[in-house]
């Protein structure tokens, strides 16, 4: 009978692990279960439940700093740091309303295991560029520190690197250290409407290119609900400099024509539905993430667009595309035959039905070198494979 085993410290965490390899019985590593629908399902003897292991550790905002145990929850996270005029500015996404869960459940380890980013990523980066440190338990049932309380640090390798996205198949995290940014005192949005994919990624392209420091860059092709297509680019920062700003973009982006803008209001929750997908969140159909060269994305979709029934809308300055398969098909030998004729990338699925998941690779094949590097560190990290085995790559 399968059983949930809830540590409450790193301590407990550890002599779980360790009694699982022991036993050879395989876990399968949860926090709120908010990505639990993401990934080829694990097929495993026991649950390891992280959600008790909750709560600040230690919080410095002068030194923009915060050490927090990873079945925290990373709305709590934002919030905290919010009230001191602070923010994670890779803007994790959340992933529930897009896998049929609740908004807000998603907890600082899943952040790390699925290496979560946003909008912002084109300027500040995922996950991994904010880990400063953490605690870990591999599948050894070996404790083990990496990094620290400092924003350089060089000694031996850089673990929270290779643990973000690796989906807890190599080390369960404890606790977890985040490099806190101040979050801007305002932002804008500028909107073009009407254009292309085609031309709407040169006009993302080209504003990421000029001077106005634009934050986030998003094409949606059908709006928000079914509107006019609508080209987003975000400014943020001081009022005086995002007024600057605007200006200076309007004149850069003149011949794509007549603009307009939004305040702040709206400029956070527009860019809060562009990171969790609402253009795609609703229904059941299967849903892709692909990434590639930005100047490649419109062509890739038009592609695909002469193949099956599609909606899709861009991120990234066109580099990220979320893409829903109308007809529920996965299409995913045309999809990555498709990622591959446009210069290459990845391409992710991201939901679709459980039986659907396990026939094929949810995530995108790694070439050979990488997958023989892979393979080396699952060993090193996990030897007898009980940390979510199969989730990424099936028999491993």
């Amino acid at each position: 009978m399968e059983a949930t085993l809830k540590p409450r410290d790193t301590r407990e965490t550890c002599d779980a692990v360790q009694w699982a390899a022991a036993e050879e019985l395989p876990l399968e590593i949860v926090g709120a279960r908010s990505k639990e629908a993401l990934g080829r399902p694990v097929q495993t003897a026991h649950v390891l439940d992280l959600s008790g292991l909750s709560g600040v550790v230690a919080y410095e905002p002068e030194e923009l700093v915060l050490t927090v145990k990873a079945g925290t929850p990373i709305a709590d996270v934002e919030q905290l740091v919010a009230s001191r005029g602070q923010e994670l500015s890779f803007e994790p996404m959340d992933y529930g309303p897009l896998l049929g869960r609740p908004a807000g459940q998603g907890t600082v380890g899943g952040v790390l295991a699925a290496n979560l980013s946003g909008p912002r990523r084109i300027k500040a980066g995922a996950a991994r560029d904010h880990i400063l440190g953490m605690e870990a338990v591999s599948g050894r049932g070996e404790v083990f520190n990496s990094g620290g309380k400092v924003v350089k640090n060089v000694t031996g390798y850089d673990l929270p690197r290779a643990l973000c996205g690796s989906w807890g198949t190599l080390a369960v995290a404890t606790t977890v250290t985040l490099k806190i940014n101040p979050a801007a005192e305002t932002s804008a949005t500028f909107v073009i409407e009407g254009l292309d994919d085609q031309n709407a990624v040169e006009a993302m392209c080209m504003a990421m290119g000029s001077s106005a420091e634009v934050s986030a860059a998003a094409h949606l092709p059908g709006g928000l609900d079914g509107e006019r297509p609508r080209t987003l680019l975000r400014l943020e920062g001081f009022e005086s400099s995002v007024n600057y700003r605007l200006e200076s973009l309007g004149k850069t982006l003149s011949g794509f024509g007549k603009a307009a803008d939004v305040g702040h209001e709206e400029t956070t929750i527009l860019w809060k539905e562009i990171r969790d997908c609402k253009p795609v969140a609703s229904g059941t159909e299967p849903v892709w993430r692909l990434s590639v060269a930005p100047t490649a994305g419109a062509k890739l979709v038009a592609a695909l667009r002469e193949t099956f029934p599609l909606d899709a809308y861009y991120d990234w300055s066109g580099g990220l595309i979320w893409l829903k398969s109308l007809d529920g098909a996965l299409w995913d030998g045309e999809i990555r035959q498709a990622v591959a004729d446009c210069g290459g990338g990845h391409a992710t699925l991201v939901r679709a039905d459980a039986s659907l998941r396990s026939t094929v690779s949810v995530f995108q094949p790694q070439a050979t070198p990488l997958a023989a590097l892979a393979k080396r560190l699952k060993q090193q990290f996990d030897p007898k494979g009980i940390l979510n085995p199969g989730r990424m790559i099936a028999g491993t």
